[in-house]
């Protein structure tokens, strides 16, 4: 089984994949795990990679598709795997169709775990980090007992540059820009499963493994 497991930054998609992962017995594929794997080893693909990288250029879909297919090559991805942030563009999309079809496989369900943009903002600018112990407080979710100041020791809370508000606001601007034609490609296939994910945590994970198990038999 093969899933394309999609969410905006900030809809909890991280939180869902491992589970999803060991209930299933497939692999979790996340992209970036695959590009920092692969640089760090010094691959081919990942001195390719980095190449782009180095210059700001985007590394080109066929290079990221052969990192996908080469690691699902190995014997832990037999049962399938879930593939979290890729493929995000129509042509990646495309790019990864072509290739599962000459290896005889294809992708089996899209779980698209979907939240407002009004709550993704509110989730992606309200964390705070300590600079002591590195524990993630979130001012709405999960608050300190003590504004500016970690629970277990007293450390100093601060805000990383990247969970500002007008960051957040942009990366989900650039996101849906990439991924909403994505979404109509698969949904244009039969593919594409919404999940509320505005719901409890455990419910969402229901909702996934029922999409999961009906994709299972398509």
């Amino acid at each position: 089984m093969i899933v394309v497991l999609v969410g905006a930054p900030g809809s909890g998609k991280g939180t869902q994949a491992k589970p999803l992962s060991d209930q299933f017995g497939i692999a979790h594929l996340a992209s970036g795990d695959l590009f920092r794997e692969n640089i760090k080893n010094g691959t081919e693909l990942g001195q390719l990679a980095q190449a782009y990288m180095d210059r700001g250029e985007l590394v080109p879909d066929d290079v990221t598709i052969r990192m996908v297919l080469e690691r699902m090559s190995r014997p832990d991805c037999a049962a399938g795997v879930i593939l979290d942030g890729f493929p995000r563009t129509v042509a990646q999309a495309q790019a990864l169709d072509a290739a599962l079809s000459r290896a005889g496989k294809q992708v089996n369900v899209v779980p698209y775990i979907k939240v407002s943009d009004h709550e993704l903002l509110r989730r992606l600018s309200g964390r705070w980090i300590c600079r002591a112990c590195g524990a993630s407080y979130h001012l709405v979710s999960n608050p300190p007992k003590q504004a500016g100041t970690c629970d277990r020791d007293g450390g100093e809370l601060y805000q990383r540059p990247d969970d500002t508000e007008d960051v957040a606001l942009n990366r989900l601007k650039v996101y849906f820009q990439e991924t909403t034609p994505a979404l109509e490609y698969y949904q244009s296939h039969g593919l594409l499963v919404e999940i509320n994910g505005e719901q409890g945590i455990d419910q969402v994970s229901h909702d996934l493994t029922e999409a999961l198990k009906q994709g299972s038999r398509a």
